[in-house]
């Protein structure tokens, strides 16, 4: 369906197009101006006084003079090209999880029929909370911190538990990417040094993929130049133990850190140019793979292992809560990241167009590298003569060890290694810048003459502050720790966090009073269908992930790796860090920071901060 026109003309999913002479709540289209104000100050009334000729003025003695004080307004910075803003929402929902998680979830719950329960939650879960995201930012302007005044102050915890959970993911998704990064570097050779078992870090048990001796007792050359070249787990004893920081491994992933500093120093206008290659090289890549995957003997094999539908699975309950986690994990609702890149949109830009095209690229995408992934699984299960179930690893390890391993077999794997990197390295760029931004944003918003004014500086010391807390992930065994961190981090707590989200602007802000704010900006309210998912559907879909996910949660760990026993409380800790904000700021909001009776309090923290003022250009003051 034809989405390129300017105006509102959707009709899905009940939401009404405006009339073609419908207003607009912002006349000339420029740019809206900021709601920035410090932590807890309250804008006043910058009212100019009267003129002398008014007849209402009060008369002055001679004495008497008038103070007319000039207010300039700080005007929100916007994204340069409408074009910018839809890249950095598609390269921060398109991560490394599309490549290594989604092709696997997919083949392991039934192949094409997945994709039923994987359509349903994504229409009726995920797309509405990503468009709520989407509609929240873009109306209050405002990052995770600041909004919470105009919604539910008492929610505000929300935020800094967003906040903290961005440090978490900071502190293993960079050195994920900074692997990427080793095996970028190490392609530059005439050899791939993950072909042959001729090298210093190779065991006696390592034997090429392509020997007919080859067994499950056997090692490849590329497993043992992830596990013993490039990380050295080895030389660690896993959590207990997990050795010094790895030099070089360091250096790759300060790299990262480097080149995340000089995309976001200068906010949307350097990030906004940056996307221009980081969202859009990953596409190219993938295209280029895929041409070379399906040409591979043994390619429609895998292809068809990846499509063909196991419709009996869909009775298991556990592919219907892996098709919701995936989904939700995929969009990345909750985060912060989409609150932060709308609200540097103009007040009446599509964002409802915006969230479903958006989300639909994301899905596709998944899908896309479903047929890359599996075309080279299907080259790898032919070239070992072994079923396809035999071949195919989640996780790191299907890009780290069975991709590279199926490259090395290809002639020219110098420049497919090359390329293959530095697709993963682009993808996880994106999806980091998003995750950072959302907490420099909201930060920025909420304190702009403290931090909003030294934005360099503050990006500076916070990614200096995040590469330190990165580096036991830089060790010998800092594996085990990344995935430790990827559960007990954002794994569970973002989940909960969600549910109080959307609780917050669905039952305390209200559905209604959300759908105004949206035909404010959009000139049409959000039809009944968006309504009821928002009201029901959405906050029982995260409930009910969350759920299933405490319940599940050493099986997210996986078994890899092990974990003793005292780290489970530590990473218990970990998850209620986060998710203690939000408690503990309820109960300061209302016994220090409200005043009056209960009633009163109650008030002050469960319904919009009216001091905040309107959003909407050409009015002052809003309604609660």
């Amino acid at each position: 369906m034809d989405r390129s026109s300017s105006k509102n003309n959707s009709t899905e999913f009940g939401h009404t197009a405006p009339a073609s002479g419908a207003a607009t709540p912002w006349g000339n289209n420029k740019e809206s101006p900021n709601n920035e104000d410090d932590s807890n100050e309250d804008d006043g009334d910058n009212a100019t006084p009267a003129k002398a000729t008014d007849p209402l003025a009060p008369r002055l003695a001679n004495n008497e003079r008038i103070l007319v004080v000039s207010v300039t307004e700080r005007q929100r910075e916007t994204w340069g090209q409408k074009a910018e803003f839809l890249l950095a929402v598609i390269g921060f929902a398109v991560d490394l999880g599309n490549v290594w998680r989604f092709p696997y979830i997919c083949y392991q719950n039934g192949g094409g029929a997945f994709l039923v329960p994987y359509c349903v939650f994504l229409i009726f879960g995920g797309l509405p909370l990503f468009y709520m995201e989407l509609a929240l930012g873009q109306f209050h302007r405002c990052g995770c911190l600041s909004i919470w005044k105009r919604i539910c102050p008492a929610l505000k915890g929300v935020g800094y538990a967003i906040c903290l959970i961005d440090i978490y993911m900071g502190m293993y998704y960079n050195t994920i990417i900074g692997w990427a990064v080793y095996y970028l570097f190490a392609s530059f050779t005439s050899q791939l040094p993950w072909t042959s078992c001729d090298n210093p870090w190779n065991t006696q048990n390592c034997m090429p993929v392509t020997s007919e001796n080859f067994t499950e007792l056997a090692t490849s050359p590329a497993k043992e130049f992830f596990e013993r070249k490039v990380l050295e787990i080895y030389k660690s004893d896993g959590l207990d133990f997990m050795g010094p920081v790895k030099p070089t491994l360091a250096l790759c992933v300060f790299g990262v850190f480097v080149l995340v500093y000089f995309s976001l120093w200068k906010g949307v206008r350097s990030a906004g140019k940056v996307v221009w290659v980081t969202a859009l090289a990953p596409y190219v890549v993938l295209i280029i793979l895929l041409v070379r995957g399906v040409s591979l003997p043994g390619a429609d094999e895998g292809i068809k292992y990846y499509l063909t539908p196991e419709w009996h699975k869909l009775k298991n309950s556990k592919v219907w809560i892996d098709a919701a986690s995936q989904i939700f994990f995929s969009l990345g609702p909750g985060f912060g990241t989409l609150l932060a890149l709308s609200s540097y949109n103009k007040f009446n830009n599509n964002c409802y167009r915006d969230a479903l095209i958006t989300s639909t690229i994301n899905c596709l995408t998944s899908f896309l590298a479903g047929f890359v992934i599996f075309s080279v699984l299907g080259y790898m299960a032919y070239v070992q003569k072994t079923s396809i179930d035999k071949v195919g690893l989640e996780g790191p390890g299907l890009v780290f060890i069975v991709y590279p391993e199926a490259i090395a077999t290809m002639s020219g794997s110098v420049f497919w290694s090359i390329i293959f990197f530095l697709m993963l390295i682009t993808l996880g760029l994106d999806s980091t810048f998003g995750g950072l931004e959302a907490m420099i944003t909201a930060l920025c918003d909420e304190y702009p003459r403290v931090i909003g004014r030294r934005r360099e500086l503050f990006v500076l010391l916070l990614l200096a502050f995040i590469f330190l807390c990165a580096l036991p992930t830089m060790t010998y065994g800092g594996v085990v720790l990344v995935n430790f961190l990827n559960v007990y981090g954002p794994g569970l707590a973002i989940l909960f966090v969600v549910f109080v989200e959307a609780a917050g602007v669905f039952w305390f802000y209200g559905v209604d009073r959300f759908s105004a704010d949206v035909e404010q900006m959009l000139g049409s309210k959000p039809g009944l269908f968006w309504r009821i998912c928002w009201t029901y559907i959405s906050p029982v879909f995260l409930l009910t992930i969350f759920i299933f996910s405490i319940l599940g949660y050493k099986e997210m760990l996986g078994e890899e790796y092990y974990y003793p026993p005292w780290s489970f409380q530590v990473g218990w800790a970990v998850t209620c860090s986060s998710v203690l904000c939000i408690p503990m700021y309820m109960i300061y909001k209302f016994f220090f920071a409200s005043k009056g009776g209960c009633k009163q309090r109650l008030q002050a923290s469960f319904k919009p901060d009216a001091a905040c003022g309107s959003v909407v250009p050409g009015q002052q003051g809003t309604s609660v």
